[in-house]
């Protein structure tokens, strides 16, 4: 007969924050912190951006009119939705806000450029939507203030939800 196994005296205590949750933490907060700035410099002229004046006046010259509507639109789509994906809150529609923007950037200024960012193509813009997407499908992590709701778990049904309400919201605005 064997005697039961004894506990290490030493044993790891096992952590309630895992590396990948600080991994995750670490990726939001960067990626939503410089969109939500880059949002700022947009709206509100601060970070070395024009304001909003001048932006609306340069997306009145890709089409968009009136200008400073559609530069308030994207500016606070950035914003917004940087400041949702660091935070971890309402992830799934912060990562479609920022889907959508880029979209809409893809179709009126990169896409002409091909793919590289050296050329001015849409590498940059493919980029950010990539990682939005991948943070709604994986979901924001243990340390996101949508931990305690559905949508702060990720899966299909969230990547499924930025997706598609990033590309409506993007076909929207290039129809009007």
């Amino acid at each position: 007969m064997r005697a039961p196994p004894q506990p290490a005296a030493h044993a790891p205590a096992q952590s309630s924050v895992s590396a990948g949750n600080c991994g995750l933490l670490l990726i939001r907060l960067t990626f939503g912190l410089l969109m939500a700035g880059h949002g700022c410099q947009k709206l509100f002229g601060i970070f070395g951006g024009e304001g909003l004046a001048a932006t609306g006046r340069g997306f009145a010259g890709l089409g968009y009119h009136p200008g400073v509507v559609y530069a308030a639109i994207g500016g606070g789509s950035e914003f917004l939705g940087g400041l949702g994906l660091a935070l971890g809150l309402f992830t799934p529609l912060a990562s479609a806000a920022l889907i959508g923007v880029m979209i809409n950037a893809m179709v009126t200024v990169t896409a002409a450029h091909g793919l590289w960012e050296t050329e001015g193509g849409v590498e940059f813009n493919v980029c950010i939507a990539v990682v939005a997407l991948a943070i709604a499908a994986i979901g924001p992590g243990r340390l996101a203030l949508d931990r305690p709701f559905r949508w702060g778990q990720g899966g299909w049904p969230e990547a499924a939800f930025a997706l598609c309400v990033g590309g409506i919201s993007a076909a929207i605005v290039l129809s009007l």
